[in-house]
């Protein structure tokens, strides 16, 4: 057999299997996995390393204005560098419909930032605004392309759809098989804090920790999974911050309810604490939810070696230290008005690495789990997240006992500091392939813009019993269809 690239002498893993040889890739996908491979127009000596499929980042804010107007720093040509360097061969980011945009408009502009891109991409669309166009015609229309996924809120007054909104909703992406996403906050609980801290003049970043209750996060996520259930439609909990969080999401999956579920490497690496440095430094740390305390993210790490959570995402929301970003509406604001998210697109898996595998909390082939394959499983990337013939030779090359400080060097973005500042970390993403081409090697950025493609996902097969509410259920309720 003929092979354009042969990957020889490293340690293969999967998210079920490690073993020992080497990965044959012909037009763009690998065509055999043998003990030993020769030939080949190029060969990649792993070295011994690990050889893992490359990283699905499924969470991610590129090219993206906030419901205020604030772009974020990354471009897809830089966002999409940035996730390269941090061990990604491909990447989900949200495509943000605000009020009164029609879908297909959305979708022709995220198009266009996208065509920048050095590895694969597709969207999850952001849904604000559900008209009746939009559930019966657009969505639909997005879906039958391959954007299968799309995220709403309950929370922000501009992006806030209503538990009505929510329903219908996710009534129509039952209908179609898609995924719906949703950032779980009550609304009002945080909004009453707000006004209450607002009063005491309490308005320096570190009160931002308080000022999105746990609880609020908690109810949140009960009540979007009660409105999933009535439907019966899957969802996906975003950024979950809380132990309590977690622990609903950890109930509702032994349950058998449709529901899948995200954490992040800022609710481990760091706390509410970070938000009180001298003077400002703490706007570096403001994001939403907000960043817990040290007994949280030990309870979040449990539930990531328990399998509660599908992924770990980096949520990355670039705004930079300066006017353009977190100062947008001046340097001395109260804290609501820091602009919102903290970078992390790059250093996502090898913190990852660094303090799950490293350290002992998760295995190798959960670290393949969370960082790619429940990924490609849960939002219809077919061709990826696995290391099989005929999957895209979508490859990551990593040194596992490389170490390096982290420093904004390391990041390849558009952001002008990194929170992740001074921590050392083993474990380092030397090669990252994408459809067999090579994006970073060894340091050095091999690809050229525009290289990535846009995938189009599967829709989800609703396959099991889930959960009927008996109200819909024509065996209970007198034979009505609703």
């Amino acid at each position: 057999m003929q092979f354009d690239t042969v990957i020889h002498g490293g340690t293969l893993v999967t998210s079920s299997d490690v073993a020992k040889g080497d990965i044959g890739i012909r037009d763009g996908r690998i065509v055999a996995l043998a003990e030993s491979l020769s030939g080949g127009d190029q060969r990649i000596d792993a070295g011994g390393r690990l050889v893992m499929p490359g990283g699905i980042e499924a969470h991610a804010h590129i090219a993206q204005e906030s419901s205020s107007g604030v772009m974020g720093a990354d471009d897809y040509l830089s966002g999409s560098v940035s996730a390269a360097f941090g061990g990604n061969s491909s990447f989900i980011p949200f495509a943000a419909q605000h009020r009164g945009q029609s879908v297909d408009e959305v979708i022709a502009t995220y198009d266009a930032r996208a065509a920048s891109s050095v590895i694969d991409y597709s969207y999850h669309l952001i849904i604000t605004d559900p008209s009746a166009e939009v559930l019966q015609d657009q969505l639909p229309r997005a879906f039958a392309r391959g954007i299968t996924s799309f995220k709403v809120f309950m929370t922000y007054d501009m992006m806030n759809i209503g538990d009505g909104g929510m329903l219908d909703i996710l009534s129509v992406a039952r209908e179609h098989g898609a995924i719906t996403m949703v950032h779980a906050e009550n609304n009002d609980m945080v909004k009453w804090m707000n006004g209450r801290l607002a009063e005491a003049g309490l308005t320096a970043p570190k009160y931002h920790a308080i000022s999105r209750p746990e609880l609020a996060e908690e109810e949140a996520i009960n009540r979007a999974v009660s409105l999933a259930k009535l439907v019966d439609a899957p969802l996906f909990i975003v950024h979950v911050s809380t132990a309590g969080g977690a622990a609903i999401v950890q109930r509702e999956i032994l349950a058998g309810t449709r529901l899948f579920a995200e954490t992040c490497p800022q609710y481990l690496a760091f706390t509410r604490d970070d938000l009180d440095r001298p003077g400002m430094e703490g706007a570096k740390f403001v994001c939403s939810p907000p960043l817990r305390d040290a007994e949280t993210a030990e309870a979040l790490w449990r539930h990531i070696k328990s399998g509660t959570f599908t992924s770990v995402s980096s949520d990355h929301a670039p705004y930079r230290y300066d006017e353009t970003g977190k100062f947008i509406k001046g340097a001395d604001v109260p804290y609501p008005q820091i602009s919102n998210g903290m970078p992390g697109i790059a250093a996502r898996l090898p913190y990852l690495f660094s303090e799950g595998v490293v350290k002992g909390r998760i295995s190798l082939q959960e670290f393949v789990g969370l960082s790619s394959a429940n990924a490609a499983g849960t939002f219809g990337m077919t061709g990826k997240g696995s290391l099989a013939p005929g999957m895209d030779a979508d490859i990551a090359i990593w040194d596992p006992e490389a170490t390096r400080v982290m420093g904004l060097q390391d990041q390849h973005d558009n952001m002008d500091y990194t929170p992740f500042e001074g921590m050392e970390l083993t474990g380092v993403p030397e090669t990252v392939m994408n459809r067999g081409a090579l994006i970073t090697h060894k340091g050095a950025l091999v690809a050229k813009e525009g290289q990535g493609q846009f995938v189009a996902r599967a829709p989800m097969t609703l396959s099991g019993h889930g959960h009927l509410a008996k109200e819909r259920d024509p065996a209970q309720n007198f034979g009505a269809q609703i």
